[in-house]
């Protein structure tokens, strides 16, 4: 189950991030809480990354082992239309 877990995490750690976006663009934090909440808000950035990094070498790996390597690139513009 350790995938799960991570995956929760993820989803914490997003869910985070968007409550301390939310905060600072009201405006009402002072100087330090904001950059304490800057400073949160990069060290949650770098994790989601590093997990959505982890997460697309995983499928990579699993998508080698099918035997089909054929990746194409992600274009987000397609998925609005």
């Amino acid at each position: 189950m350790p995938p799960k877990k991570k995956s929760i995490d993820f989803e914490q750690s997003l869910s985070t991030l968007e409550s301390l976006v939310n905060r600072m663009e009201q405006g009402d934090m002072t100087l330090e809480e904001s950059l304490q909440a800057f400073e949160t808000g990069i060290a949650l950035t770098r994790e989601c990354q590093t997990r959505l990094a982890a997460a697309e070498q995983q499928v990579t790996k699993l998508i080698e082992q099918q035997g089909t390597v054929s990746l194409e690139a992600f274009d987000a513009d397609e998925g609005d239309a």
